[in-house]
């Protein structure tokens, strides 16, 4: 029996009753719910605060600090966390009640959003729902580290990992199935009371009435806003009647987006969006790619202009089912027009071979962020050098690149010009054809005989920022910085999450003997962060692919655990050299190189090399964890670490995706650093 075990309390009474479910079961159902619980947190916030749709990485963080702390309490009360469904239930209708928007420029960085605000400031409303965040997650936390104790550590965090694996298998089935939040907060209602499982009366009412608040609340939004779930948005849409024209708005995450409209009226009302045909001097339409296809009235346009093949690509597969439904021309029931649901970057690198003679980027701005990256947005690499590279070399020798949407600023119109002069090696034709919201159209062909420009463009200014790249792909972040608002609103959280921690674990000198566990948890978040940063590029920012990343690091992990557990394995020492030599071949690998390799050696060689270093580094973990004397004080420490980790995160807005390898790297040596003596014989 290890230390924490002998020390662990008598449970409470009430606590006692939990234990009908064995202690393997319930460390999987509990294991289970937390993670599809945080999953489930930062999608539906998300949806309704706009603020989140930029900052999901925010609820992430307050879910990592809960995590940690639902363990910290482990061994200092006995008491149910009934705090946790009691929250929610007041975090839920709050939200629904008091919708917020997010200004469209804060500090040189651009969010496209609603053009008015209302509700408070994003420095105050994130802060709070942060703390939200991790009390609600704090409660599952709990119950799965009242269960560590009761098994052999590797034992504990074995079962722990396949819970959340079935967390996140059940999130990822229920968001292809487009199931409303309603079923999200049936599913958490049900596993309140399975892990609470209340004995008295009073439990029962605590559990009982927040669990009909937040079912109830819910699905009055389900009813009332006729909202389709996609993986991404929450979509509403209205059909009408304007002049006789009939039209379908559509909003994301309560955000007008796109309108369907007929291509004769559009280009009628906004002549711009021919321009990209009356720039091309062939004038050849054989073969269309359009990125950012949406509900189709891009994909009309080119129909009503003569193409003759049509490549549609849209990465949310509820805009394009609502275009094949509503869109007035029908243009997706054109056999001319080939529908594909994927990421627009991906879709190039894949087809290699294609070429076309208008390739056109139709609006393709997102309005959220990858998951599980703080600030990479859906349509982050389609506007980088390489992008557009890229989009060169599927042209046919007459063929043009164009891309259009209303820009806002002069600056963020003079860095996509310089980014396509970079790519094709010319000036392009940029026209800007309302300089209030900076609407423009720019058009670039493979030589300029190929284009036919109105006037030429006068170029990049000294106040132009630099093209992007595919390592800080950062279009709408016009300096080389962290804004203010990440600063003072992570400023914030980290006060918050110090003062909670000694609240709930008592005087920190309690894990100063896990300072090297909770380094390895800063360390392993910059390394999943790289990866999924890496995955998106290399294979698409796609719900599916993040999904499989996710998923990918619990396996990961659970392997080495289980060679852990089941082998001899080197000692800490050695396992550190394979970690930093896992870093070293991660970071001389480029993504550049993957991207040139056929999609099944792209796939094998990406894994060999994002996880050796995730293998290593659990090893690592779950040696050291194995035998630490206070399991569960560990793996906080372990998680709250995992928080910091978050905040260091945003390091890459300065210095870029790949060199967070270096900042990991550097962590992890002072983590070794601090391994006590004796583990370095272990």
């Amino acid at each position: 029996m290890t230390a924490a075990a002998e020390t662990t309390p008598t449970p409470h009474p009430d606590v006692r009753h939990t234990h009908w479910l064995s202690t393997r079961p319930r460390l999987i159902v509990a294991s289970a719910f937390m993670l599809f619980l945080e999953l489930a947190l930062i999608r539906w916030t998300g949806s309704n605060i706009v603020h989140l749709s930029y900052f999901t990485n925010f609820v992430l963080l307050g879910s990592f600090l809960g995590i940690g702390l639902g363990f910290l309490r482990v061994g200092r009360t006995t008491r149910q966390p009934y705090y946790s469904p009691i929250v929610l239930a007041i975090l839920v209708p709050i939200i629904l009640l008091f919708p917020v928007t997010v200004d469209r420029q804060a500090e040189g960085i651009l969010y496209w959003t609603s053009l008015s605000t209302s509700g408070p400031p994003a420095w105050l409303i994130l802060p709070v729902i942060f703390m939200a965040a991790a009390i609600v997650l704090m409660g599952p936390a709990e119950l799965v580290g009242r269960c560590f104790p009761e098994l052999e550590r590797l034992e504990a965090y074995r079962y722990d990992l396949i819970g959340s694996l079935t967390g996140i298998g059940l999130f990822t089935a229920l968001s292809f199935l487009s199931a409303p939040p309603v079923v999200w907060g049936a599913i958490a209602a049900i596993a309140y009371a399975v892990l609470l499982w209340p004995r008295t009366v009073w439990a029962r009412v605590a559990l009982a009435v927040p669990a009909l608040v937040i079912v109830g609340a819910l699905g009055m939004e389900t009813l009332t806003a006729g909202a389709l779930w996609s993986p991404y948005y929450k979509v509403t849409y209205k059909n009408s009647l304007w002049n006789g024209v009939p039209l379908m708005d559509i909003s994301v995450n309560g955000i007008p987006h796109q309108q369907a409209t007929p291509a004769k009226s559009k280009l009628e009302w906004e002549g711009q969006y021919g321009l990209p045909y009356a720039r091309s001097a062939s004038g050849k339409l054989d073969d269309v790619l359009i990125v950012g296809a949406g509900s189709g009235t891009d994909v009309s346009i080119a129909l009503s202009k003569g193409a003759k093949r049509v490549d549609a690509v849209e990465i949310d597969p509820k805009l394009l089912e609502l275009g094949r439904t509503y869109h007035p021309d029908k243009p997706y029931d054109d056999p001319r027009v080939t529908a594909h649901v994927t990421d627009g970057r991906a879709f190039l690198e894949r087809n290699s071979d294609k070429k076309y003679d208008l390739i056109l980027f139709a609006l393709p701005d997102s309005l959220t962020l990858v998951s599980g990256a703080s600030s990479l947005r859906l349509e982050s690499y389609l506007f980088t050098q390489q992008a557009m590279e890229a989009a060169r070399d599927h042209l046919k020798p007459d063929g043009v690149f164009s891309m259009y949407n209303y820009y806002r600023e002069t600056w963020l119109v003079d860095r996509l010009g310089s980014t396509m002069q970079a790519a094709f090696g010319h000036k392009p034709c940029v026209d800007v054809v309302s300089e209030a919201g900076q609407q423009a159209v720019i058009t670039a062909g493979l030589t300029t005989g190929t284009q036919k420009c109105a006037a030429e463009w006068a170029g990049a200014t000294a106040e132009t920022p630099p093209p992007t790249g595919d390592d800080r792909p950062f279009l709408y972040l016009k300096d080389r910085t962290i804004p203010q608002i990440y600063i003072i609103t992570l400023g914030l959280i980290l006060i918050v999450s110090m003062l909670a921690v000694r609240a709930v674990a008592g005087p920190y000198r309690r894990m100063r003997p896990y300072a090297d566990l909770f380094l390895l948890g800063v360390a392993f978040l910059l390394l999943e962060t790289k990866n999924v940063t890496g995955f998106a590029l290399l294979f698409g920012t796609t719900w599916v692919v993040n999904a499989i990343v996710f998923g990918g690091v619990l396996v990961a992990v659970l392997a080495a655990v289980e060679v852990t557990r089941r082998f001899r394995v080197p000692s800490l020492p050695v396992m550190y050299g394979v970690l930093l030599g896992g870093l070293v071949l991660a970071w001389l690998v480029p993504n550049s190189w993957l991207l040139g390799l056929p999609l099944p050696v792209r796939a094998v060689v990406a894994v060999v090399v994002a996880f050796l270093p995730i293998f290593a580094a659990n090893v690592v973990f779950a040696k050291r964890f194995a035998d630490s004397e206070n399991g569960t004080l560990a793996f906080g420490a372990n998680l709250l670490g995992a928080m910091v980790g978050g905040c260091l995160e945003y390091l890459a807005l300065v210095v870029g995706y790949q060199a967070l390898l270096i900042v990991a790297g550097l962590i992890y040596l002072m983590a070794f650093a601090l391994l006590p003596r004796t583990a370095r014989i272990a």
